[in-house]
């Protein structure tokens, strides 16, 4: 099997560049949602819970500060390297594949913004849900915030140039194999690179597949962080909350 130290979103995410370009990810909304979704859980004070897929820990650190016993995971090295600064008695972070479950379990299981389906191996992408479940309390809740492909793939733009802290970043999207691929290409200090994000296409209908056959029970689904309800065509984000 492929090591994932090898594979795209583990060089792509330990660069500084990935979060050069995503810089301008709004805290003030990760937050809110957070607030939502603890609310709508009605997660008690001192919960555990699993933040997978972490980044540098942005939603596990706010969710400390709610008064929650947070444990971050990613498989980036770097990420995990600065989000330990924050770490305290009820704070830990870990370098970590999601496609292995952890040795404990926890209160509620979050996967954020999109942090799923980066395997080619169909196994490893299903395996990803499944340690989920098993990272499970009895009783806990499994969170899973993913990219509702149907409104992304029907305005999908093919190609635009950002450029941020002077970095002209040319970006190109497409479809292609049941993944959507954004391809990004950029020069610094008169060095060329050329990186690629490829993301399973999932759809509302692939996750049900996959909970139906692993014993999982959808109990709710959500198309935005106000918790407002799924919308195939209009919704922005697909939040499937199950047990």
């Amino acid at each position: 099997m492929e090591l994932a130290a090898n594979r795209w979103f583990s060089s792509w995410f330990d660069t500084p560049y990935y979060h050069i370009l995503y810089k301008n990810r709004g805290d003030e909304e990760a937050q809110q949602f957070m607030q939502n979704l603890i609310t709508f859980l009605k997660l008690p004070q001192g919960a555990s819970i699993l933040d997978l897929a972490c980044g540098k820990g942005r939603h596990s650190v706010y969710l400390n500060k709610l008064g929650f016993d947070v444990t971050g995971v990613d498989l980036s090295i770097n990420s995990i390297a600065y989000a330990k600064q924050f770490e305290n008695e009820n704070l830990h972070f870990h370098t970590h594949c999601m496609c292995k479950p952890m040795n404990e379990q926890y209160d509620a299981v979050f996967n954020l913004f999109t942090s799923l389906g980066y395997f080619e191996d169909e196994k490893e992408n299903r395996e990803s849900i499944l340690s989920i479940k098993k990272e499970l309390k009895e009783g806990g809740w499994g969170v899973i915030d993913f990219m509702n492909v149907v409104k992304v793939i029907d305005n999908l733009v093919p190609s635009e140039v950002k450029t941020v802290q002077g970095i002209t970043f040319n970006i190109t999207r497409k479809v292609e194999n049941g993944y959507i691929v954004k391809d990004i290409e950029f020069e610094d200090e008169g060095e060329e690179y050329a990186y690629s994000e490829k993301v399973k296409a999932f759809t509302l209908e692939n996750f049900l597949y996959y909970f139906e056959k692993d014993g999982i029970e959808l109990v709710h689904t959500f198309g935005n962080y106000n918790l407002q309800p799924y919308d195939k065509i209009k919704s922005d984000r697909l939040i499937l909350v199950f047990k």
